[in-house]
């Protein structure tokens, strides 16, 4: 029978106390919805919303990595953006990090507000490697 395990590294910010930053369970991985917080100053970066989802996506990149995955086992990835007038500079942000033609099922969706002010927010589920 599989075990729940909670992932934890260092190289993306501390989860709150109601959540881990992911869940392994039965070879997949549920990752918390990350944020553009730097993990080493906990707090949001300045810029753009392109600066904002890298960080995001480097904090999701790293929380794969410890679970034993990476962006290439994504299946799904859920995107929330305060204004849909984020959307073309989330996706050239979101862009850089996935390259190949194999993308993840994706949903981004408008949402009146997120954690800490800031204006986008990513969760993912991905397969652990074999």
């Amino acid at each position: 029978m599989s075990q729940i395990e909670a992932i934890f590294t260092e190289k993306a910010p501390k989860p709150l106390p109601q959540f881990s930053q992911a869940i392994k369970y039965n070879g997949i991985v549920y990752c918390s919805g990350s944020i553009g917080l730097d993990p080493a100053t906990w707090k949001v970066v300045e810029g753009t919303v392109r600066d904002r989802t890298r960080q995001a996506l480097k904090n999701l990149s790293a929380v794969l990595e410890e679970a034993g995955s990476s962006f290439r086992n994504v299946v799904k990835m859920n995107i929330f953006l305060t204004t849909m007038d984020s959307f073309a500079a989330m996706n050239e942000a979101y862009d850089e990090f996935f390259t190949w033609d194999s993308k993840p099922c994706r949903t981004c969706v408008a949402v009146y507000q997120l954690p800490f002010g800031t204006d986008v927010e990513i969760e993912c589920t991905a397969f652990v490697n074999n």
